[in-house]
């Protein structure tokens, strides 16, 4: 595997049954530039939670050398579009240690002015899934974390961030979805992530893209 690309694949293998990837939220306020992470984006970046005030360039200089402007350059189209968006790259972090990272956000307008004034979103941690052979492994993960509960709560945060709804609305829509196309929500759920960790996506589906898919769900491979 290319390290300086790494493998969307990756997603879907920290995320399988028994892979326990860590996972954070958080936001950023584009008018003060002020981040909030959850506890878990700390510890991803080496702190303690709390040890240190979270900055852009806080941000920026963790990310590794090579995937710095690529990141840079996904957050400046982010803030300028509101664009949902997701990006696979790599960080160092306090100790010098190389992690795989997965970030989704999506971005809040505004109502009066349309203007984006905060991102918000995901850290996922997919270091331990980027080691291994994703590729070769991404069905099996694909069909066992549909069986699970797992999947349904990947799901969730996927529309979470789609629709920039909370915990309990996201899980509504999924079974409201389920309940008109007779289809198990835990499979429901499997063909969302399927589909939104396929490697032929290179940016965040939109909430339009994602409504559409709610309503005519294409099967998982195999299913």
């Amino acid at each position: 595997m290319n390290d300086s690309q790494p493998s969307p694949n990756t997603v879907e293998a920290a995320l399988a049954p028994g892979q326990e990837a860590p996972v954070g939220r958080y936001r950023l306020e584009l008018s003060t530039g002020r981040w909030a992470w959850s506890d878990e984006v700390f510890v991803m970046h080496g702190f303690q939670p709390g040890e240190v005030v979270p900055t852009t360039e806080l941000v920026l200089a963790h990310k590794h050398p090579e995937d710095r402007e690529r990141v840079d350059h996904v957050m400046r189209k982010a803030n300028a579009t509101g664009r949902p968006f997701s990006s696979v790259h790599r960080i160092q972090d306090a100790q010098g240690t190389t992690r795989t990272l997965t970030v989704t956000g999506q971005a809040t307008r505004d109502p009066k002015t349309g203007e984006v004034t905060e991102i918000r979103g995901y850290f996922i941690d997919v270091t331990e899934a980027s080691r291994e052979d994703a590729a070769q492994q991404a069905t099996s993960f694909i069909k066992a974390s549909s069986e699970s509960r797992a999947t349904i709560e990947q799901a969730k945060g996927v529309l979470m961030v789609a629709f920039g709804i909370e915990d309990a609305a996201a899980f509504d829509r999924l079974r409201t979805a389920s309940n008109d196309l007779n289809i198990p929500v835990r499979d429901l759920a499997g063909w969302l992530m399927s589909w939104f960790t396929d490697s032929s996506n290179t940016e965040m589906p939109t909430a339009d893209e994602v409504a559409d898919f709610l309503t005519a769900p294409v099967p998982s491979a195999g299913d």
